[in-house]
């Protein structure tokens, strides 16, 4: 190893050390000390309490101040709080190091917490500056309960009132993330005085704090808008920002609360700073009335020009919601995203806008000609493949029923003749949907059509080939009209992972391949069971092919055991529920098979432990908490060897057709013989053993099968309102709008469509489209829409169409019990 470079200065006391390899390191462990560090040059330069160690960077790469902290340890430390002559520099050093264990996710016990906070109060009687932005930051931290508050309420309140501006913004950013409803009440008046304040830093702090208090607290936000409206004139750019964020919060829920505010927001519209133009547009959007309609167009198509797409994409949906809130302005509306969409943008902007049309037809039916005309003009010159074919597709749906539908062939055909391969077959489609609905266009389209079969694309051909065979064209004998609509407008209710897969093993013969009888739900490896670490699986734990292959594996497995033979058909298969904890003596999972009548529990189970061998394994299952399910069968299991996965089942009869819940205890019992290792011979004895297993619940998810459609609107008009239920539901206090909308979908277990589980962050309402098959083989489909009334709590409105009331009204039965 090199030896370190020692250089002498004369004019100095102490010593400069260029270290390396050992020498790094202790100068790390010093740094740890001395929390103190600067960079010379090329150099990091650590003061140490021997005099300056000069460090190579290469040295510090994988290097951390905090490195090897211990919670303990820093505890301890914490004592400094209470010393009787403060050390500032020491005190932020150790708050420094909570703040790091705590965002690094270590837990403080109640305990702790409490004894840290109490320490960090007595702070406040420091007068520097530095350290009291950390108590700050401390108090958040830990947020101190409803007793621990009182404790600091009056120093923050003093800082409050300070003549120092830090004090005063921190001190209320602090007080308004620890404190509630009660305390607000008090120090409301100080909270508006704060918005009004000269200076911004106090003023946005005010104001973002309405933000963050108006989710649990807005009826006393919403008092403050005459306060908010000064701040919206405000010189200070920050302030002006935050107090349009506040007043768009507002707006989203109240937005009559906001409106004193419109003339002033109006004025911000031509602001230079576009993220507060943007927040005043999307605002006034929210609070404006319908005679504002008009003018707020007039000043927002001059400034669409200068602002960038993810801002253009707020504006958009603002005008969306808008429209559907006065219908009646759809004219000037429609225009205005027709106009905008003819401009320089990119894919998401254009999207966004065509989305926003889509919706409007779909909603306003006097908008439904105007809107479609827009999209076959966009179409005419679309950069972009997805969109194309989507209008295409929606155009195919709409276009027929229009009072005109032949004004819509030109932009079609067109597509054939332009476009590339994607987009033409697309087309073809559209063409198809049109023969099929107005006879007076069939023989304009069979000429179309006839054209098509001389494509370059082999996709394009097919698609002409199949639908002027269907149609009847070329002297063809055509399908029947309803066969053929179902074909061209039926929404597909296999998934196409199951339609796959099936294709893919049909073997050509005499007999057609019949789409019914692909698996309508996909479903997991039937045989999940655990194995021992290092082992292949083997048997009946093999993988299988595939979905089809797994539907088939259950019901060869069920249908060989005579118990169960007299079941009937197999309704449902689950994925393997965990009984066991990972790395224990027997791993042990569950499937549940559903019938119409019966349950049966196949208990899929491994034997980890080389020295022994489990003979007569059977589940006692105790359904006490289950009063509709009686055990009408059990299979145990005869022998079960170190890692060969077996199978126990027991079976319960329940009401049929009906969606019976309950839990289930489970208590593995066997007979263990020990196994002599050398011979791999067992013992011709054995001891009677038991192994407690979890708990396992049938819910009423188990009796819906995930059947997606594809195109959720036409199912939904097919499927009528004959059978329909509608009713309202609040479901309490959530996180967040997408928690509710999971737990709706998990207890119903159906399949969302069109990407409706997903919620876009910060929305205040939803509305999620679900689809499924209901034991009995019964089609159910969900319309929900999600919203936000008051702080968290969410309220639902549940529409539910089936082939059979009595299902939409057990759909309704189960969300009202859950």
């Amino acid at each position: 190893m090199a030896e370190p470079l020692v250089k002498k200065d004369d004019d100095r006391d102490d010593e400069e050390i260029i270290a390396s390899g050992s020498e790094a390191s202790e100068a790390r462990s010093q740094f740890v000390e001395d929390n103190f560090v600067f960079f010379y040059g090329k150099f990091v330069v650590l003061k140490s309490n021997n005099g300056v160690i000069v460090v190579p960077p290469s040295c510090m790469v994988d290097y951390s101040p905090f490195m090897g902290i211990e919670k303990g340890a820093v505890l301890q430390e914490a004592r400094v709080f209470n010393d009787p002559q403060l050390d500032a520099r020491r005190c932020s050093q150790v708050i420094t190091k909570l703040l790091y264990l705590l965002n690094q996710g270590e837990t403080f016990t109640k305990i702790e917490a409490t004894e840290v906070f109490f320490a960090v109060t007595k702070l406040f009687q420091s007068k520097d500056t530095g350290l009291r932005r950390m108590v700050y930051l401390m108090i958040k931290e830990l947020s101190p309960s409803a007793d621990e508050v009182i404790i600091v309420t009056s120093s923050l309140m003093k800082d409050m009132n300070s003549k120092t501006d830090m004090y005063r913004a921190n001190a209320i950013r602090v007080l308004c993330r620890i404190t509630d409803g009660t305390l607000l009440t008090q120090i409301e008046r100080y909270l508006k005085q704060a918005i009004v304040d000269k200076n911004p830093v106090v003023a946005s702090a005010a104001l973002v704090s309405g933000i963050h208090l108006f989710q649990t607290n807005p009826e006393i936000v919403k008092r403050w808008s005459n306060e908010v409206q000064e701040a919206v004139q405000s010189r200070a750019a920050l302030v002006q920002f935050h107090a349009l964020a506040l007043n768009h919060q507002v707006a989203m829920t109240h937005p009559l609360a906001v409106t004193n505010c419109n003339i002033d927001m109006e004025s911000l519209i031509s602001d230079q700073n576009r993220s507060i133009a943007t927040l005043a547009i999307t605002t006034l959007l929210k609070t404006g009335n319908e005679s504002s309609v008009d003018r707020l167009m007039k000043q927002i198509t001059n400034f669409m020009s200068d602002i960038a797409d993810e801002f253009k994409i707020v504006v958009v949906e603002a005008i969306r919601s808008l429209c559907l809130k006065f219908p009646l302005k759809y004219r000037s509306l429609m225009n205005f995203l027709s106009n905008i969409l003819r401009e320089e943008g990119g894919f998401e902007y254009k999207k966004a806008i065509v989305d926003s049309i889509v919706i409007l037809i779909r909603d306003i039916p006097e908008a439904k000609e105007g809107g479609l005309f827009h999209l076959c003009e966009f179409i005419e010159d679309c950069e972009f493949t997805y969109l194309s074919t989507q209008i295409l597709h929606f155009l195919g749906n709409e276009g027929p029923k229009t009072s005109d539908p032949s004004k819509y062939i030109r932009y079609i055909y067109n597509r054939v003749i332009l476009e590339n391969a994607t987009v033409r077959a697309g087309a073809v489609s559209t063409l198809a949907k049109f023969g099929a609905l107005v006879d007076s266009l069939k023989p304009r389209i069979f000429v179309l059509l006839r054209r098509c079969l001389y494509d370059s694309d082999d996709e394009v051909r097919d698609r002409a080939t199949l639908y002027l065979n269907m149609l009847g064209g070329d002297d063809l004998v055509g399908e029947t009209d309803k066969d053929v609509k179902e074909f061209l407008f039926g929404s597909l209710d296999v998934p196409l992972v199951n339609l796959e897969t099936s294709l893919r093993n049909y073997e050509a013969s005499e007999e057609p391949f019949d789409i019914s009888a692909v698996p309508k739900e996909v479903k997991l490896q039937p045989h999940a069971e655990k194995k021992a670490p290092g082992k292949k699986p083997s048997g009946l734990a093999a993988p299988t092919s595939g979905p089809t292959s797994a539907v088939d594996a259950y019901e060869k497995l069920l249908s060989s055991i005579p118990e169960f033979s007299g079941f009937g058909e197999l309704f449902k298969s689950s994925a393997p529920v965990e009984l066991t904890e990972a790395e224990t003596e027997y791993a042990v999972n569950v499937v549940k098979h559903i019938y119409d009548g019966h349950v049966v529990f196949q208990y899929n189970c491994t034997n980890t432990i080389p020295e022994q061998l489990l003979e007569n394994v059977t589940v006692f299952v105790d359904a006490s908490e289950a009063e509709e399910f009686s055990e009408v069968a059990s299979k145990p299991l005869k022998t079960l060897p170190y890692d060969s996965p077996g199978q126990s089942f027991v079976a319960f009869e329940k009401p049929e057709g009906v969606p019976a819940v309950g839990k289930f205890s489970n208590l593995l019992k066997f007979i263990v013989k020990e196994v002599d290792p050398a011979t791999g011979e067992a013992d011709e004895e054995g001891v009677e053993d038991e192994y407690q297993l979890e708990d396992l619940e049938v819910v009423a998810a188990d009796y819906m099968l995930k059947v997606g459609v594809s195109n959720f609107k036409h199912a939904w008009d097919n499927m009528g309102a004959d059978c329909e239920r509608v009713d309202e539901y609040g479901l309490g206090v959530r996180e967040s709008l997408a928690e509710a909308v999971s737990a709706v979908i998990n207890i119903l277990g159906m399949q969302a469509c069109e990407g409706t589980d997903v919620v876009p962050s910060n929305a205040r309402s939803h509305t999620c489209l679900l689809s499924g098959v209901f034991i009995g083989n019964v089609k159910v489909l969900a319309r929900i829409s999600f919203g936000i009334d008051g702080p968290k709590q969410v309220a639902m409105k549940l529409a539910v169409r089936s082939e059979d009331q009595v299902v939409s009204d057990t759909i309704h039965e189960i969300v009202a019990s859950g």
